[in-house]
């Protein structure tokens, strides 16, 4: 219905050219504009409600498992949950609201774009079972290594507190509700609030992505990556960073790389790197985070990415036949 809704506006109302560059980037924009602020709203609305369920003590223990526990639930969460780099973006706001340790929340930042239910299926009909559970534990790998190495680094002092403070910093301490009506307003009233704060940034960000996602030539990229030999998973990692989309609409262009003969660990570290790591994520990433925990955060995301490709590429004569 949204994607019928932004093609309408484009080539109904605004009577644009069907196919064109200007009228394909424009309906990008509108679709993910709207997609993402209401997810945005919903999400933190949902999360809200359900928190003011649960007392602070208990929130408190599952955030706070031992031994890296809970970032290994919060990578397994991301990938079940079926978001790009910038939609994940509000259930991370959210739960950092809720006062979630900075660690375990980018575990999920991480994961959740890289793996979802419709990429494996994707994956599992165009590369086999073999290479899908590679990419699948790889992906799960990079997130709770980021998650853990990050939350060793104690880098909360960078966090923009309107939006998430400090975990324990008294984000969960929650007034008292009398009703279910109650706890939806207070609900309402946390997911107005940070739409309100993050929507420009929505807006900015997304428009930087349509321009990327519609402007960059495909051919270039491929002729770029096939060749560069050794050097080809950190370029592809590179390339890939910058641009914005879909990890599942970027498959078709692994697969394209891949039967051109660029090594398997670097076609899907390119896919990697798009689907976790975008520009227009980093911009919206910003109303909430500093800078230096932004760079932080996508260069050991980047550093995690390259390897595994490496990897991949060293085992590669085991997974194809």
């Amino acid at each position: 219905m949204l994607l019928g809704f932004s093609h309408w506006v484009v080539f109904g109302l605004l009577r644009f050219v069907p196919g064109s560059s200007l009228g394909e980037t424009l309906e990008f924009f509108i679709y993910d504009v709207i997609k993402i602020n209401v997810m945005l709203f919903v999400l933190i609305f949902i999360i809200g409600v359900l928190r003011s369920f649960i007392p602070f003590e208990r929130m408190k223990r599952w955030m706070d498992l031992p031994g890296g526990l809970g970032c290994i639930f919060a990578a397994v969460f991301g990938a079940i949950t079926p978001f790009c780099s910038c939609s994940s973006i509000p259930i991370f706001l959210a739960f950092m609201k809720a006062g979630a340790p900075l660690g375990v929340m980018f575990s999920f930042l991480v994961t959740s774009p890289i793996i979802n239910e419709y990429l494996v299926v994707l994956m599992l009909s165009v590369f086999g079972w073999k290479i899908t559970a590679v990419y699948v534990a790889s992906g799960l790998a990079i997130g709770i290594a980021a998650g853990l190495v990050l939350g060793k680094m104690r880098l909360e002092k960078y966090l923009v507190e309107d939006i998430a403070g400090a975990p324990g910093a008294g984000a969960l301490q929650l007034p008292v509700f009398s009703s279910f009506r109650s706890r939806c307003i207070y609900g309402y009233s946390e997911a107005l609030s940070i739409t309100k704060k993050i929507w420009l940034w929505v807006v900015i960000g997304v428009g930087v992505g349509a321009v990327i996602h519609n402007y960059v030539p495909e051919a270039l990229i491929r002729s770029v990556i096939a060749s560069t030999g050794i050097f080809s998973v950190p370029i592809a990692v590179l390339i890939g960073v910058p641009m914005y989309g879909s990890c599942a609409a970027i498959v078709p262009i692994a697969v394209v790389l891949f039967e051109k003969g660029v090594p398997l660990g670097t076609a899907l570290a390119f896919m990697m790197a798009i689907a976790a790591l975008s520009l227009p994520e980093a911009i919206m990433l910003r109303r909430a985070m500093k800078l230096p925990l932004i760079l932080i955060f996508f260069g050991i995301t980047t550093a995690a990415i390259i390897m595994i490709g490496y990897f991949i590429n060293a085992v590669q004569g085991s997974l194809v036949v």
